[in-house]
């Protein structure tokens, strides 16, 4: 069975919101060790979600790509890959 692939986005910088070009994704939180567990989130309908655990707010933006954030580096790149 084909995977969909998820987005992941993190954020290092401590920024309060980070801008995304997807409305389904993981946070997860910042880099290790300083990650939460990889939460599942949808946006929905609405523009913008805050993560429950890093109260991050991340913010649609369909400008972007799926793999581009505002501000940039918000992408996680998972270093086990």
């Amino acid at each position: 069975m084909a995977e969909a692939k998820v987005a992941h986005f993190q954020n290092d910088l401590g920024v309060p919101v980070i801008e995304i070009g997807v409305k389904e994704f993981k946070c997860c939180g910042a880099s290790s060790p300083y990650d939460h567990p990889h939460v599942y989130l949808d946006i929905g309908d609405d523009t913008e979600i805050v993560c429950p655990y890093c109260s991050t707010v991340y913010r649609y933006s369909p400008e972007l790509t799926a793999d581009e954030t505002k501000p940039s580096g918000c992408l996680f790149r998972d270093q086990a890959a």
